[in-house]
Formats: C-alpha cells, sequence, structure tokens
C-alpha cells in the first residue's frame, strides 16, 4: 500500500462528508479515533497481504465490510426499536447500497 495513513484519513474525512457519522457527544476526538482506526486497519492490510493471494485479500475484505454493514445496520435498528420508532430493514440497508446514494 502505497498512500499513507494520514492521506487515508483525509480521504475517510471525505467519504464522511457524504454520509455523516453522528459522534454526539463521545468522550473522544474524531479525528484521533479516525487516525487509530486507519492506522489499525493499514497494520492489517501490510500483516496479511503477503501472505494471501489478491482474490483471498478482496475476499476477506468483502467478508469484513459484510460484517461491519450488518453489525451497523443492527445498532441503527436497535436504536430505532429504542426511540419506539418503526424499523423498516430495506429502508435501512438502503443508505448502504449504491441506489440508495444519490
Amino acid at each position: 500500500m502505497e498512500v499513507s495513513t494520514e492521506a487515508l484519513v483525509e480521504m475517510l474525512c471525505e467519504v464522511e462528508a457524504e454520509d455523516p457519522i453522528a459522534y454526539a457527544d463521545l468522550p473522544f476526538g474524531e479525528r484521533e479515533l479516525r487516525r487509530l482506526v486507519m492506522t489499525s486497519l493499514v497494520e492489517r492490510h501490510h500483516a496479511v497481504e503477503a501472505a494471501m493471494s489478491d482474490s483471498d485479500l478482496q475476499a476477506m475484505y468483502l467478508l469484513s465490510t459484510a460484517k461491519l454493514v450488518l453489525e451497523n445496520l443492527v445498532l441503527h435498528a436497535r436504536l430505532l426499536l429504542l426511540q419506539g420508532q418503526p424499523v423498516d430493514v430495506q429502508s435501512v440497508l438502503a443508505s448502504y447500497t449504491l441506489k440508495g446514494k444519490k
């Protein structure tokens, strides 16, 4: 991976601008959290890239992304339920799809 962690953090900020994360009043800095997450992911990438074929690496990233989307969807649905709102899985999932992005 040739891109610096700082450049990736900047790209993450740009991606997040399209669909902001509600950090609310969490007790940590948003930028520092992004940097910690990106550093962890870059370290993980370097640890596995030499040991895996490109197709296995792509499968690992797809599976990791699927788990994170699923976990986020479940947390979002739970939050809606706690707020007494109905949960329409298709509506919640739409924000994760290309069709949901306009």
